[in-house]
């Protein structure tokens, strides 16, 4: 078995783009400098490349280039490197660097409690955890979205009241694709929950949270509730993990079986009861206040979308935008998303006509990944512009937002509806006005791309 001198986990919220870009930046980095490397993704298809206990004991340094739970016990006494993935993509060489002068923190040992390490990762930075317990939860949530609004999607292919018994639309397979899609969107806010709450507690905070959300979602409150309960959730199992120290090492199989999910159910649930009926409140007054902006203005919130979605691409300010307009996908409203989606479209096709109308001004790397972009943009895979942003963000990065604003902006002016949550292009045929769609994001996508072009003519005259 190959000894590796470094060992590494990748992983992001949808486990489509940075986790991979995040592996090969650092498999690429460990190569120029003639060391073995071995990364581990954790992409939306699961754990791949997965480290065997003999690698993870036999290497001198583990990076953790992650935004989401990668099972970090698994390193114990190792010293480990942990980063956000963008650094990962970023910063790879110095990662490595980093690694080999013996950089990083000693890893909890593998008998330390889950309160503990859990005070371990808050004292590393509690906004990190916090943001990395919260897209644990998105990142499992987020096949249950895409797929029921998919199949949603596809059922008012027979018309808007196919699923209607009552009315002359019905159609029993779209009435059976409707049901279908439903029910996997009905479980966005139990899942939401249920894994935020193990990224925090591990397995015992997986059933509190997943009741907890369950009972969020039927009191109305919608994400929010679902984030509440998951984080409450967990942290109620590492409160009962302290009190029930006490107990001798006999009882940690009946703690685990028994106690941790009966207590931990019984408090959150009856916690998340009495706040149920104030954040169903709150919930209703962000939707319609976000709604609102839709018909009074449309320019305000397109810029606030389109700036959003292209600030970081695929970082938590997109996802923020991205999340917001999945929970008002289930609520009914599918114009936001419309916007949402054509500012997620736009930055990758930004790249793509830039290298189309002032090729000579790129090399050939760019130009072949601009086109590239042209495929990634079109599914709805905003990460592909990260390259071309990673090597001038100050001034690449305003440009993706303003192609982005003009999308959605103009998206929100035709009064576009797009009842899918994912897939770019590709779901078309169930846009309400997409051909209008389409137009305002090639509008906003050959804005962005001619103002990057003259961005690079001028960065290449004058070097």
């Amino acid at each position: 078995m190959t000894k590796y001198q470094i060992i590494a986990a990748t992983g992001c919220p949808t486990g489509i783009a940075h986790t991979y870009m995040a592996q090969e930046a650092l498999e690429q980095a460990a190569k120029k400098k003639g060391i073995t490397i071995k990364v581990e993704t954790h992409g939306q298809v699961g754990v791949e490349n997965e480290l065997s206990p003999e690698e993870i004991a036999g290497a001198d340094a583990v990076i953790i280039a992650a935004d989401k739970d990668v099972h970090a016990e698994r390193f114990a006494r190792k010293r480990v490197i942990d980063v956000p993935v963008a650094k990962g993509i970023k910063d790879a060489e110095q990662l490595i660097d980093d690694a080999l002068a013996g950089k990083g923190k000693i890893s909890h040992e593998e008998n330390t409690t889950a309160v503990e390490q859990e005070h371990e990762k808050s004292s590393s930075g509690i906004g990190r955890s916090i943001y990395k317990n919260l897209m644990n939860g998105v990142s499992h949530m987020l096949p249950f979205v895409v797929s029921g609004g998919v199949l949603i999607a596809i059922s008012f292919l027979w018309g808007i009241y196919s699923a209607d018994p009552t009315n002359a639309q019905y159609n029993e397979l779209a009435a059976r694709l409707n049901s279908i899609g439903g029910f996997a969107m009905s479980m966005m806010v139990p899942i939401l929950s249920a894994y935020i709450a193990e990224s925090i507690a591990k397995r015992p905070g997986l059933v509190v949270g997943f009741v907890g959300g369950l009972i969020a979602a039927d009191g109305g409150t919608g994400f929010l509730g679902g984030i509440v309960s998951g984080f409450l959730a967990g942290y109620v199992i590492l409160g009962l993990g302290k009190l029930l120290t006490p107990l001798p090492k006999s009882l940690d199989g009946l703690k685990a079986i028994f106690l941790y999910p009966v207590l931990g159910v019984a408090v959150t649930g009856l916690i998340m009861s009495v706040v149920s009926g104030p954040m169903s409140s709150i919930n209703e007054a962000m939707m319609n206040f976000l709604a609102g902006f839709e018909n009074s203005s449309p320019l305000v919130l397109g810029i606030i979308v389109g700036c959003m979605c292209a600030f970081d691409m695929g970082g938590p300010i997109n996802k923020a935008a991205y999340v917001t307009g999945t929970a008002l996908l289930a609520e009914g409203n599918t114009t936001f998303m419309a916007g949402v989606s054509a500012a997620c479209i736009a930055p990758p096709l930004i790249t793509g006509f830039a290298v189309l109308l002032f090729g000579k001004y790129f090399d050939k790397n760019d130009r072949n990944a601009g086109l590239v972009n042209f495929v990634l943009g079109s599914t709805h895979i905003t990460e592909g512009a990260i390259p071309f942003a990673a090597k001038d963000p100050l001034r690449v990065l305003p440009t993706m937002m303003i192609g982005s604003s003009i999308a959605a902006v103009l998206t929100y002016m035709f009064k576009v509806q797009v009842p899918a949550p994912h897939g770019g292009f590709l779901v078309l045929p169930v846009v309400t006005h997409g051909f209008l769609w389409v137009v305002a994001i090639l509008i906003g996508s050959i804005v962005g791309g001619v103002l990057l072009g003259l961005i690079q003519k001028n960065r290449v005259k004058k070097a």
